[in-house]
């Protein structure tokens, strides 16, 4: 199938195709007029990269991943699941500092607030302080 067959299939753009070529997760044969062609196989693993993508990993990332899906074995599969693990460490270090940064940042909006309410007076104490 050609590219913009493969990227309707699988739900992502001609230019992301391109990318995973470029980072080496897709590949493809060129015809004569060097055309991309692709595999009924690629859909799928078109769609494996996005999951992928969508956990939050790295390109390079992915592809040390890809020897578990194109050659599983128990090797391959022990080195799959400690990646995921250090990834999924990874990411919820990331959650850890964005609530953090997200509690730091109610602190700093309270402050802001109270500030901000200090500065304006009721109407009714401007017009008693009036001479």
């Amino acid at each position: 199938m050609r590219i913009g067959e493969l990227a309707a299939r699988a739900g992502v753009s001609v230019r992301s195709l391109r990318y995973y070529e470029q980072r080496g997760l897709l590949s493809s044969t060129r015809t004569a007029s060097g055309q991309r062609r692709y595999t009924e196989d690629d859909v799928d693993r078109v769609r494996f990269i996005q999951d992928l993508y969508a956990a939050n990993l790295s390109s390079s990332t992915i592809a040390d991943l890809m020897p578990c899906r194109e050659a599983p074995s128990t090797h391959n599969s022990d080195a799959t699941l400690e990646r995921l693990a250090r990834e999924r460490e990874r990411i919820t270090a990331q959650i850890e500092d964005l609530l953090r940064a997200r509690d730091t940042l109610d602190r700093m909006t309270a402050v802001a607030r109270a500030y901000r309410e200090s500065l304006v007076r009721p109407d009714s104490e401007i017009s008693a302080a009036a001479p």
